[in-house]
């Protein structure tokens, strides 16, 4: 079992920047891959972009390709979501999810396993 905590979420003005973290529990971190989704009001969750177990592979939605940047530290069980030049279209609860035992980027929502509790991302224009 792996519990995924979100933080870093808050308000800022459009061209800003945030960092989002998750931090997670268990001794198996790096076998997991990770993933960022969000889900804006009135939408359906959405992917953001993801990353290998190793960090060695990542992959990015179209929409935050150039200005968002998913990492890892294993040896501190976090992964990490640099999110620059936000757009009020960037407003939404982002989560962080994990896949067991994947040594491939994810990009599907129903292939993780665990998801976090969220936290909200709110861009002002």
């Amino acid at each position: 079992q792996v519990q995924l905590v979100e933080s870093g979420g808050g308000l800022v003005q459009a061209g800003g920047s945030l960092r989002l973290s998750c931090a997670a529990s268990g001794r198996t971190f790096s076998s997991y891959a990770m993933g960022w989704f969000r889900q804006a009001p009135g939408k359906e969750r959405e992917f953001v972009a993801a990353i290998s177990w190793s960090g060695g592979s990542t992959y990015y939605a179209d929409s935050v390709k150039g200005r968002f940047t998913i990492s890892r530290d294993n040896a501190k069980n976090t992964v990490y979501l640099q999110m620059n030049s936000l757009k009020p279209e960037d407003t939404a609860v982002y989560y962080c999810a994990a896949v067991r035992y994947s040594r491939t980027v994810v990009a599907a929502q129903g292939e993780y396993d665990y998801w976090g509790q969220g936290t909200q991302v709110t861009v002002s224009s």
